[in-house]
């Protein structure tokens, strides 16, 4: 038995509440740096202060994954829940953050928004897998690539168009701008009124009808990880890791954000452990030996694909984070966050991130369906990643900030494909019953990549190139091509 065709409108309907949640994370991530600057951060606090963003995604979307795949609350369904309980805290602390009057606040305020983002954002991805069946899996990404793409646009042009309506965009020392207060304002609205769109306009399947699935039989053939008969050493190893980057930091003189990164090392032997001794003696499966079990457990065509992410993802932190600093200081002159010259770069920022993001947006409804249905996916997401290599490299190329808009064009084809075909391939190659968990995990290997920009990268410039921002651009380029090679070892048996 197969699940109902959706037609647009039920396409559309699905990911809408996407819409919403991009717009918070595009406020967020065109605009934090800005306002840590304003509150007084210098740009080598940056790395440590955004790095509360990923370590968030990391603890927070596998335990959703894991709890939304045995949820059923009646009327309101597995992932609605999520939803809506993700957009009311995420609504609050888009409002809340630019009344920040200290640093300290702004950084927990960001911690609690990422927070609330990603419990929204995970069921969504595994939500698509459960709505559609396989041969729409890839229109069904690719419109929540389209909504993610305009949500993105919008969030990211807020404080552009609000000074163009003559709100102030300059502040005194320490206090946010107008422009930037607005935004968040208006996008935890915009947020909340998206996620509840879709939970109203959607119903989802309940387990029985899950169950008269013809996909269904593939979850229940999908063969379990026995965690009890995994080596009981393997879980040393990853502790002698974390111990060895911890003496090396402090031996070099690193800087202390790769502390975090050695804890987590340490954190996942400490769990790991745990885990393998409770299920060894014999009690029922818990959350956490159920999340570390598929995490070592993983389908083969997932762990190529996490290498591909690993990659991918560390590209686009490094933009995150750098793309104002860089702006303002080399192509408007100014790394003085109080200036006027600064505060017009920050806005050029946003008008970027919107260009990418409205390029993705069309290339995934356009671009990426022609060269899919021709080419197949594996060959598709290399050429998008090696057109964001591209835009990366050609920041060293151009000398005048509009024309940037042409290095946001190839990020944008990069973007689309990001978003829309790792999780295309995904969703047809994994088990129905666990496609929140996997989901979830491999949201690891977005974040992992994350944290060690945000660990790593301060010292290696710091070390090589200090006060040069520009650099990190470089860094990035390399990487997506790093991305590209590695997808060739990913092979998809449909095509």
């Amino acid at each position: 038995m197969e699940k109902p065709r959706q037609d647009w409108v039920g396409l559309a309907n699905i990911s809408f509440g996407f819409f919403g949640i991009q717009i918070g994370f595009a406020l967020q991530n065109a605009n934090m740096s800005r306002v840590f600057q304003s509150l007084g951060s210098s740009m080598d606090d940056l790395p440590a202060l955004w790095v509360a963003a990923p370590l968030t995604g990391l603890l927070i979307q596998p335990v959703i994954g894991h709890m939304s795949d045995r949820t059923w609350l009646g009327r309101l369904g597995r992932r609605r829940p999520y939803f809506l309980a993700g957009a009311v805290l995420a609504a609050l602390s888009l409002f809340l953050m630019p009344l920040s009057p200290v640093l300290l606040m702004a950084a927990l305020l960001l911690w609690t928004l990422d927070a609330s983002l990603n419990v929204s954002m995970e069921p969504f991805r595994a939500f698509v897998g459960d709505m559609l069946r396989k041969d729409q899996h890839t229109a069904g990404y690719a419109v929540q690539t389209a909504f993610i793409g305009a949500g993105a646009v919008v969030g990211s042009l807020f404080p552009y168009l609000l000074e163009h309506l003559g709100v102030a965009n300059e502040a005194a020392p320490g206090v946010i701008p107008d422009t930037v207060r607005y935004s968040f304002w208006a996008g935890g609205v915009a947020l909340f009124a998206a996620v509840l769109w879709t939970v109203v306009t959607t119903r989802e399947y309940s387990p029985e009808e899950l169950a008269r699935f013809a996909e269904d039989d593939e979850a229940k053939a999908h063969a379990e990880v026995n965690l009890a008969e995994r080596d009981s050493a393997a879980p040393f190893g990853w502790i002698v890791a974390g111990i060895a980057a911890g003496l090396v930091t402090m031996q070099f003189g690193l800087e202390k954000e790769v502390y975090l990164l050695a804890g987590l090392l340490v954190g996942y032997g400490l769990i790991s452990h745990v885990a393998i001794r409770l299920a060894r003696t014999g009690r029922p499966a818990s959350m956490l030996t159920g999340i570390v079990g598929d995490f070592s457990g993983m389908p083969e065509i997932m762990k190529r694909l996490a290498l591909v992410q690993f990659f991918s993802w560390s590209a686009l932190f490094i933009m995150w984070i750098n793309t104002t600093p860089i702006v303002a200081k080399d192509f408007f002159g100014s790394a003085d966050p109080a200036s006027a010259a600064y505060q017009e770069g920050g806005n050029w920022v946003g008008v970027l991130f919107s260009v990418y993001n409205g390029v993705a947006a069309i290339a995934a409804l356009t671009l990426l369906p022609f060269l899919s249905r021709r080419f197949g996916k594996v060959r598709t997401h290399m050429f998008g990643l090696l057109c964001g290599a591209a835009g990366f490299a050609s920041f060293f190329l151009i000398k005048d900030p509009t024309w940037l808009i042409l290095s946001e064009v190839g990020i944008g084809i990069a973007w689309a494909s990001i978003l829309a075909m790792p999780y295309a391939i995904l969703a047809s190659s994994l088990p129905q019953a666990k496609l929140g968990i996997y989901m979830g995990l491999f949201n690891v290997f977005v974040v992992v990549p994350q944290l060690l920009v945000a660990t790593v990268m301060g010292s290696i410039m710091k070390a090589f190139f200090p006060g040069e921002p520009i650099w990190t651009m470089a860094f990035a380029a390399g990487t997506l091509v790093l991305a590209a090679l590695s997808m060739a070892r990913v092979s998809v048996p449909a095509e």
